[in-house]
C-alpha cells in the first residue's frame, strides 16, 4: 500500500475535545489501486465520517455512497453496482493497539491519528455481491420469483401432466407421495449438516489476505 496518497485519509485525534467531529472523503479509482486486489480495479465514492469522542474512546459513524464496476458472472458485461452503507467503528483507549473484533479496535492513548482508508475500502469490500449479475439479469430473477409467489392456486401435493393420447392427467399426491417426500426431506438435512462444515464467506479471506500482505 502506498502511504503518500491514502495520508488524505488521516484525522488527527491527539488532545481532542470531547465532542463531536465530522469529515469528508472522496476517492476514485486510483484509491482502489492503492490496494493489493483485484476485485475493484473502477469505482468511486463519497464519505462522510463523524468522530464522536469521550474519555475511554473515539466512535466513527461511517456513510458512504459509492459506485464500483463489476463483471457480470453470467455475461462478462460490465455494469456499474451502486453501495450505501452505515457502519460504525469503536477505538478504545488503551495501553497497546489491537483489534478485537471487526467493529472494535483497542489503540494506544497517546496515538495521535487514525487513517480511515482501510475502513473505507473493507466496508465498500465486503458489500460486492459474490454472485454479480448484470441488472437485467437480476430483473429476470425477480420476475420469475414473483411468478411463483403468486401462483398459489396449484397445490403442492398436485400434479399435471400429459398421458401417451395428449390427455391432461390429474392426480393428489398419497401414502406414496408422503414417503418419498419424507425421505427426501431427511437427504436434505443430511446435505445440510454437510454444508455446516463449509468455508465462511471468502470476501472475509481475502481481506485478511490483503492486511496479512500489508502488515
Amino acid at each position: 500500500m502506498k502511504k503518500n496518497y491514502l495520508a488524505n485519509y488521516k484525522i488527527d485525534i491527539f488532545r481532542l475535545e470531547n465532542k463531536q467531529y465530522v469529515h469528508e472523503f472522496e476517492g476514485d479509482s486510483q484509491f482502489f489501486a492503492e490496494f493489493e486486489q483485484d476485485e475493484i480495479e473502477k469505482g468511486s465514492f463519497e464519505a462522510k465520517v463523524t468522530l464522536d469522542k469521550s474519555e475511554t474512546m473515539i466512535q466513527l459513524l461511517y456513510e458512504i455512497e459509492a459506485v464500483v464496476e463489476l463483471t457480470c458472472d453470467k455475461s462478462l458485461e460490465l455494469f456499474d453496482y451502486p453501495i450505501s452503507i452505515h457502519k460504525k467503528m469503536i477505538l478504545k483507549f488503551a495501553d497497546r493497539t489491537e483489534e478485537i473484533t471487526d467493529e472494535l479496535m483497542l489503540i494506544d492513548r497517546n496515538v495521535q491519528q487514525v487513517n480511515v482508508a482501510q475502513d473505507i475500502f473493507d466496508f465498500i469490500f465486503l458489500e460486492i455481491p459474490i454472485k454479480r449479475l448484470h441488472p437485467r439479469f437480476v430483473q429476470e430473477e425477480n420476475l420469475f420469483d414473483d411468478f411463483d409467489e403468486d401462483d398459489e392456486d396449484w397445490d403442492d401435493d398436485d400434479l399435471l401432466w400429459e398421458d401417451e393420447e395428449g390427455e391432461i392427467v390429474y392426480t393428489t399426491g398419497g401414502e406414496d407421495d408422503v414417503e418419498e417426500e419424507e425421505e427426501e426431506f431427511e437427504e436434505d438435512e443430511e446435505s445440510s449438516e454437510e454444508d455446516s462444515d463449509a468455508p465462511i464467506d471468502p470476501r472475509w479471506a481475502i481481506l485478511k489476505n490483503l492486511k496479512n500482505n500489508q502488515n
